[in-house]
């Protein structure tokens, strides 16, 4: 009988970058674009320890660029392979095609249907999506290189614009926090002439930044091992330089320079614990409305007074991120190749 096999698919930063100039793209925003895949860089130096963490578990473990993703599931056995998407996309990145190419070759994934994977990656449309679920996410306009596609709404403590579909930071600069609407105009334009994206622009909500991770190490996992930590990085909101410096190549070279400085964590339960309790239950709005499950990410504002705010969700967290770390240490005991090679063995036997 074949051996049950995990297949990792991932999309590299190089490929991204080189795909991105050839489509006309400037070196540096490129780099800046491709820099959301720097887990699939941070994590490559780890796959022979996934590898070693799958063996003792009686599975194989394959890693594979999403530019050969194509061939080997169609050559996959659906009874014995295990699909996990270590990166998304459906603009700038393709990561997104890798679960609707498992499921067109029937194989079984581990995360999200891939409905969920093009939904995140739109801030405006998973707004709106949330908001309808009756969740707390902040309600959105939208602009285009200085115009109005939908106005936001009226704000006394001003905005927050961010570029609709580009993850970890990028086009999120000191001056992303506005006090009037003229500048979020100013802002799209920056983004379009940058990376061709449209801008949401929210009220601003006050309060400190936190980020839930879960990854259903057993398939029965509920929000219970949801971990729920406050995310210090030193100022109100992170920024694009920020996330650069903290992974992939640009984050080593901040580690090699001593530069590197990791945020702080702090669970919610131990200072607000009616905050926590009420972001376990929007995760569990979030798993049975929405249908996020396996693993997952989702990011909040949260004030001293226990409102929380949802501000958006990840169906391909940044698992070789501090925090990812740092939670399955926590909760589950193990470093994040066992976790992984964990959860896996425990989908393949069910």
């Amino acid at each position: 009988m074949p051996q049950p096999t995990l297949v990792l698919v991932h999309e590299p930063e190089k490929a991204c970058f080189d795909r991105l100039v050839a489509d006309g793209y400037p070196a540096e925003r490129a780099l800046e674009i491709s820099s959301y895949l720097a887990q699939s860089t941070d994590l490559a130096p780890e796959f022979g320890m996934l590898a070693v963490a799958c063996e003792t578990r009686g599975l194989a473990f394959t890693a594979v660029e999403l530019d050969d993703a194509a061939l080997l599931l169609a050559k996959a056995d659906p009874a014995t392979t295990l699909v996990w998407t270590l990166t998304d996309g459906i603009a700038y990145f393709r990561g997104g095609a890798a679960p609707a190419m498992a499921r067109l070759n029937g194989l079984r994934t581990i995360g999200a249907d891939d409905s969920l994977f093009a939904l995140c990656q739109d801030k405006f449309r998973s707004g709106a999506v949330l908001g309808a679920l009756g969740l707390p996410a902040p309600p959105a306009g939208l602009a285009r290189n200085g115009e109005w596609l939908v106005e936001p709404p009226a704000s006394s403590a001003g905005w927050f614009v961010k570029p609709n579909r580009l993850g970890a930071k990028i086009g999120i600069w000191p001056d992303s926090r506005i006090a009037d609407l003229g500048h979020a105009l100013e802002l799209s334009r920056r983004v379009f002439a940058h990376y061709r994206d449209d801008v949401v622009v929210q009220p601003y909500v006050a309060g400190r930044n936190v980020r839930a991770s879960f990854l259903g190490l057993k398939p029965e996992t509920g929000v219970e091992a949801l971990g729920v930590f406050f995310v210090d990085s030193g100022g109100d909101f992170q920024t694009m330089a920020d996330s650069m410096a903290l992974y992939g190549e640009t984050g080593q070279a901040a580690k090699d320079a001593g530069t590197y400085a990791e945020p702080e964590l702090e669970p919610v339960g131990s200072r607000q614990p009616a905050a926590d309790r009420k972001i376990r239950a929007i995760a569990q709005r979030l798993i049975g409305g929405l249908g996020l499950r396996d693993v997952f990410s989702v990011d909040f504002r949260v004030e001293a007074d226990d409102t929380v705010h949802l501000i958006e969700f990840e169906v391909c967290p940044g698992l070789p991120c501090f925090d990812f770390r740092d939670y399955c240490r926590r909760e589950w005991g193990m470093n994040l190749a066992d976790a992984m090679a964990e959860t896996a063995a425990n989908r393949l036997r069910s």
